[in-house]
């Protein structure tokens, strides 16, 4: 590209960007003098233990030994990553941040579509299925830990009553990985699929009926009209769901921690900062962790904004 081309291509990109009108500048405007100070407040409650939590890790310092500190750069990330309990940790997350996702996604859908169609009673529909996500975690977490237990729980009674006996009694959930992961993603799913809920129908409010009406007269099927009307209108809205509870799951702590402790091989990359943390005292370790864990909720965050494409300030102009 020559010197006189590259003016005008930078030009032409210019004009290819839509305009603001007055009013989105004016909206814009007025949303940053509201928002500002909160704005300015939250970075300057969540900048300094970030950048703290960054100091301390590039330091051998722990919490009992305080004379003993010592700079060591990068060898606390250099351990972390070169750490097969690490990598462990971070599998397990990856595994139930995706089950959890995954169905969370679909039922959160099939919820919202019965909410969108149902008209009486809409608002008494929609408060009963927001009950598991106005329970606690702790709460929630305790109750599906006391269900799944030998002695205290009911799903292995269901599962001998519905099975004909043919289900042990005394099978241990908690016995073995995968069991373990599969009641931590059960109760996970069951708490925050009415969130995911919530916010695919307001992303269903959103979808002109009119389009729907039109791909039924040409003869598309529900499948069809889910999957080329329905669902491409519904991106921004689906970006959110999936992005929040990505970000939730990714760091997910409460539910592993109180059914499991982090035993049989459940240890979540939380866990492993909180054990580093606290019951190590290793406040560089930990910290380098902590550090680690952000990182990947950032590259999380990037990987959804740009693979779903969508502007979120789409339709102000």
């Amino acid at each position: 590209m020559t010197a006189v081309e590259a003016p005008q291509t930078r030009s032409a990109r210019n004009e290819n960007k839509p305009r603001l009108s007055d009013r989105a500048k004016a909206e814009r405007s007025l949303g940053w003098k509201l928002a500002g100070p909160a704005f300015v407040i939250m970075l300057l409650v969540t900048l300094y233990p970030i950048a703290y939590a960054v100091y301390l890790s590039l330091f051998n310092y722990r919490l009992t030994d305080p004379s003993g500190r010592r700079f060591v750069f990068l060898q606390n990330y250099i351990t972390a990553f070169g750490d097969p309990l690490f990598w462990r940790a971070v599998g397990v997350t990856v595994v139930i941040t995706v089950i959890t996702l995954f169905f969370e996604l679909i039922f959160g859908f099939l919820i919202a579509l019965v909410m969108n169609k149902v008209v009486i009673p809409r608002r008494t529909l929609r408060t009963v299925v927001l009950i598991p996500y106005a329970i606690i975690t702790v709460v929630s977490a305790f109750s599906w830990k006391y269900a799944a237990q030998v002695d205290t729980g009911f799903i292995n009674h269901w599962l001998h009553t519905l099975t004909f006996g043919a289900w042990d009694l005394n099978f241990n959930w908690f016995g073995g990985t995968w069991t373990s992961i599969f009641i931590i993603c059960l109760s996970e799913i069951w708490k925050t699929t009415p969130f995911v809920s919530l916010l695919l129908l307001a992303g269903l409010a959103n979808v002109d009926s009119s389009l729907e009406e039109a791909a039924e007269v040409d003869g598309a099927t529900w499948w069809q009209r889910m999957t080329r009307v329905v669902l491409p209108n519904m991106k921004a809205a689906i970006l959110v769901a999936a992005l929040f509870r990505t970000l939730d799951a990714f760091r997910i702590y409460d539910n592993p921690f109180i059914m499991t402790g982090g035993a049989n091989n459940t240890t979540t990359l939380s866990i492993l900062v909180a054990n580093e943390t606290i019951n190590r005292v290793e406040i560089g370790m930990g910290s380098a962790l902590a550090v680690i864990l952000f990182i990947f909720v950032l590259i999380i965050a990037w990987i959804f904004i740009k693979g779903f494409k969508v502007d979120l300030t789409a339709g102000r102009s």
